[in-house]
C-alpha cells in the first residue's frame, strides 16, 4: 500500500473542499423533493414529503456513527499500510449496516406508528407521508451502507470519490423525481420511489468503486473477534454521543417553543445559519479525521502534530469567516427567510449569538475529527455526556434571562465540549503513540 502523502495546506484542502461541496449538495435532496412536489396544486403533498423526510433525517442522523467509526478505522489502517485491515474495515462496517438496515425495514411499521403519533398532521398529510415512508424505508440497508462507503473513502483521504458518489445520489434523485412526478403523474409515492432508487444506485456505485476490497474478502481478517468487538464498541460510543447531541438541540428547540410561536420561529431561522455554517466547517473536521487517523496508524508523531496545526488553522479560519458572514449578512438572510415583522425583529436581537456559535462550534468540530480519527470514542462519549450535563445546568441557571439565557447555554455547551476535549488531549497522545510492551 502506498504511504500517505505529506501533510500540507494543499493536502488539507484536497480533502476538505470536496467534502464541503458534498455537504452543500446534501440538503438539495429535500429542496428538490419540495420543489418538484410543489408543482402539484394540493398543498398537503409538500407537507407529506417534508414530514416523511424529517423522519428519515432523524433516523439516519442516529446512524451517523457508521460514517465516523469507519472513517477513523480506515484512516488508521491506511496510515499503518495494512491493506488487508483496510479491506476488512469496510466489510465489517457493511455487515453492521446491513443488519441495522434490515432491522429498520422489519421494524418500520412500529417506527412509523411511533413517529406519526409524535408528528401529527392533517389526514391527507399523514396518508401521503405514510405512503412515502413505507416506500422509502426499503432503501435503509443501502442508505446505511452508503455511510460506511463514504467514511471508508474519506478516511483514506479519497474525498473526491466521496464527492462523486454524493453528486450521483443528488442528481439521480432530482432526475427520478422529475420523471415520476412530472412525467408519470405520480405524487408523494413518486418522490419516494425516486429517492429509493437514488439511494440504492449510489450505494451500488460506491460498492463498484470499492469492489476490490470486497473481492479480496478474507474471512480470518474480517471475523477477527477482537477487531469486531472494537468496531462495535466504537460505533456504540459514537451513537451515544450523537444521541446526546440530538437531545441538546431538541431541548433548545423545545424551550424556545415554550416561549411562543414567534420566538420559536426566530430561533429556528437563526439555527439554520448555524446548520449551513456547520456543513461548511465540517469539511475541515473530516480532513482532520483522515490525517490524524493516518498519522496514528503510521505511529508518526511529527505527522500527527503537523496535521493538528494545519487543520486547526483552517477550521478556525472557516469558523471566523462564517461568524463574520452571519453578522454582516444576517439581517438580509433573515428578511429573505421570513416576511413576518415580529420574527425579523426578534431574530435580529439574537443574531450575534447565532454568529458566535459557529466560531465556538468549530472548536468542537475539530476535536470531533481528531478523536474520531484517533478512534478515542469513549472519550467522545464521556465528554459529550459531561458537556450535556453542564449545558442543562447552565440553562437552568440562566432561565431568568429568557432567550438570551437559552442561547448562552447553547454556546456554553460548545465551550464545555471544547474544554473537556482539550483536557483529554494529553491522554490521547499517550494512548496513540504508546510504545508496545
Amino acid at each position: 500500500m502506498n504511504q500517505p502523502a505529506p501533510v500540507t495546506h494543499r493536502a488539507v484542502l484536497a480533502i476538505a473542499v470536496p467534502i464541503m461541496l458534498s455537504n452543500v449538495t446534501e440538503p438539495l435532496i429535500g429542496v428538490v423533493d419540495t420543489a418538484i412536489i410543489g408543482r402539484l396544486p394540493e398543498a398537503y403533498y409538500i407537507g407529506a414529503v417534508s414530514l416523511g423526510a424529517l423522519i428519515f433525517g432523524f433516523i439516519y442522523w442516529g446512524f451517523g456513527f457508521l460514517r465516523m467509526g469507519t472513517g477513523g478505522l480506515s484512516a488508521q489502517a491506511k496510515g499503518a499500510g495494512d491493506a488487508g485491515e483496510l479491506d476488512a474495515v469496510l466489510i465489517r462496517a457493511l455487515m453492521i449496516a446491513g443488519v441495522c438496515g434490515i432491522a429498520l425495514v422489519a421494524l418500520s411499521p412500529l417506527i412509523g406508528r411511533l413517529a406519526f403519533s409524535l408528528l401529527e398532521g392533517s389526514p391527507d398529510v399523514e396518508f401521503h407521508a405514510w405512503q412515502y415512508f413505507t416506500i422509502r424505508v426499503w432503501s435503509a440497508p443501502f442508505a446505511l451502507a452508503n455511510y460506511c462507503i463514504m467514511g471508508w473513502f474519506i478516511g483514506q483521504g479519497r474525498a473526491k470519490t466521496a464527492f462523486v458518489i454524493q453528486v450521483w445520489l443528488n442528481g439521480a434523485n432530482a432526475l427520478l423525481d422529475i420523471f415520476f412526478v412530472l412525467h408519470l403523474g405520480m405524487t408523494s409515492d413518486g418522490v419516494a420511489y425516486g429517492t429509493l432508487i437514488a439511494e440504492v444506485s449510489a450505494a451500488l456505485l460506491g460498492l463498484a468503486i470499492a469492489s476490490g476490497a470486497i473481492r479480496r474478502f478474507n474471512a480470518a481478517r474480517v471475523f477477527d473477534a477482537a477487531k469486531i468487538w472494537r468496531t462495535l464498541a466504537i460505533n456504540r460510543d459514537i451513537m451515544i454521543r450523537t444521541l446526546c447531541l440530538v437531545f441538546a438541540f431538541s431541548w433548545f428547540t423545545a424551550q424556545g417553543a415554550k416561549a411562543g410561536d414567534v420566538l420559536l420561529a426566530a430561533n429556528i431561522v437563526l439555527l439554520h445559519f448555524f446548520d449551513v455554517a456547520a456543513f461548511l466547517i465540517d469539511g475541515f473536521a473530516f480532513a482532520s479525521e483522515a490525517l490524524v487517523g493516518q498519522a496514528i496508524g503510521a505511529k508518526d508523531r511529527p505527522r500527527f502534530e503537523t496535521s493538528l496545526k494545519i487543520t486547526w488553522i483552517w477550521i478556525m479560519a472557516a469558523g471566523a469567516l462564517c461568524a463574520a458572514i452571519i453578522i454582516i449578512g444576517g439581517p438580509f438572510f433573515i428578511d429573505a427567510m421570513t416576511v413576518n415583522g415580529d420574527i425579523r425583529a426578534l431574530a435580529r436581537g439574537f443574531l450575534w449569538w447565532a454568529a458566535f456559535a459557529p466560531f465556538i462550534g468549530a472548536v468542537c468540530f475539530q476535536y470531533d475529527g481528531i478523536y474520531s480519527g484517533a478512534t478515542q470514542t469513549a472519550d467522545m462519549r464521556n465528554m459529550m455526556i459531561i458537556s450535556l450535563a453542564l449545558y442543562l445546568a447552565a440553562w437552568w441557571l440562566l432561565k431568568p434571562f429568557g432567550n438570551h439565557g437559552l442561547w448562552a447555554a447553547l454556546n456554553i455547551f460548545f465551550v464545555a465540549r471544547g474544554l473537556t476535549f482539550a483536557a483529554r488531549m494529553s491522554a490521547l497522545r499517550r494512548s496513540a503513540f504508546a510504545q508496545p510492551a
